[in-house]
């Protein structure tokens, strides 16, 4: 059984991380790492192969950046004479990047078998370029690994047979599981006792000037309050350069590697983000998020967790602020099977399937 494993952005990493570890313990499997290359900071990925325990990639495609079709294209033609040379007996692939419709897309022509980690979510925005990715990558898989029960009901809905649906958890729970201990141990290094935690990062809040404007003015507002920490993605720092906001009496960083992010996750008052990883990591550690985003693909973040969408409404934000503040905020549980196995159930099931 040789498994292909496609992987391109940061998210990506922590999920794949699970999945190879499981494999590496079945005598009759062979894997093949593949790298896009999509995110090419060294802190956004070498940094966390590192970490995680990743091997290092058999091949790396070295695509960088683009518009999204540039990227996409890119992928696609460097990883088409990847797939026909390795022929893999499955290709896997993570999350809702351009790394993962485009591997998906190649293996469908070339009549590969493809799995889907982290199947079924939907933020309902199409919008949003994750969202086809994620509508896409569906439709083409063979095998669709789901972390919950809406994911399963998403997949049924648009007409998914049950047969290829098979919910196994959250993968990227397994990683901060593995990895909180160590995170327990960073050291705070001088930062405050007490901060909100802050991620940023989507088009449709850094793009435009005034939505950042508006969002950076809510940071200083609570800032007065509490430190804000705010390690900055590249793309954010560059949107607030373009505009010429400041933002000095922020506390801001570069990107940071992901045990050292976690230590700051599992610290925080409170995170307040437009990821979709850090609503699930927040709901795990049990810390309040507040996230900046109209809609999320994790419903179940809210439903049973710690997330509030509070969208670019500053109102709703400084209420829930508040009460988080207060020692009010919403207390969440940890959804079922987010438990540190799902790696271990993917792998289990694809020995049995002999795919």
């Amino acid at each position: 059984m040789h498994i292909l494993h496609v992987v391109g952005a940061r998210p990506n990493f922590m999920k794949a991380a699970p999945v190879l570890r499981a494999l590496s313990t079945q005598p009759a499997s062979k894997q093949t790492l593949v790298h896009t290359g999509q995110h090419y900071d060294f802190n956004m990925s070498e940094v966390f192969f590192s970490q995680l325990e990743i091997p290092t990639p058999d091949v790396n495609l070295g695509v960088g950046s683009g518009t999204h079709a540039q990227q996409t294209a890119e992928i696609m033609s460097r990883f088409e004479p990847v797939a026909l040379e390795r022929r893999p007996d499955c290709v896997l692939v993570y999350g809702d990047v351009n790394s993962t419709v485009a591997a998906a897309l190649v293996c469908a022509k070339l009549g590969i078998r493809v799995g889907h980690v982290e199947a079924g979510l939907r933020s309902f925005d199409r919008s949003m370029p994750e969202e086809i990715n994620r509508v896409v990558t569906d439709r083409l898989a063979d095998f669709l690994f789901t972390p919950s029960e809406d994911a399963d009901a998403n997949l049924k809905h648009e007409g998914i047979p049950a047969e290829k649906i098979q919910r196994v958890g959250n993968v990227m729970i397994d990683s901060l599981v593995r990895l909180l201990p160590m995170a327990e141990s960073v050291p705070k290094n001088g930062f405050p006792e007490r901060y909100a935690l802050v991620t940023l990062h989507r088009p449709a809040n850094v793009d435009d000037s005034e939505t950042l404007k508006s969002i950076l003015k809510s940071l200083l507002d609570i800032n007065e309050s509490i430190d804000v920490i705010f390690p900055v993605h590249p793309r954010t720092r560059q949107r607030i350069e373009e505009f010429g906001y400041k933002a000095e009496n922020l506390h801001l960083y570069g990107p940071l590697p992901y045990i050292e992010f976690l230590a700051l996750q599992r610290r925080a008052v409170v995170v307040i983000t437009d990821s979709g990883g850090v609503q699930e990591e927040t709901t795990y550690l049990g810390v309040p998020c507040l996230t900046l985003r109209s809609n999320t693909e994790r419903p179940i973040t809210v439903d049973v967790g710690t997330n509030v969408v509070v969208g670019q409404d500053s109102r709703k934000f400084s209420a829930e602020f508040l009460k988080i503040i207060e020692g009010k905020g919403k207390k969440g549980s940890i959804p079922p099977l987010w438990d540190g196995h799902a790696g271990e159930r993917i792998a289990a099931i694809l020995v049995a399937l002999d795919v």
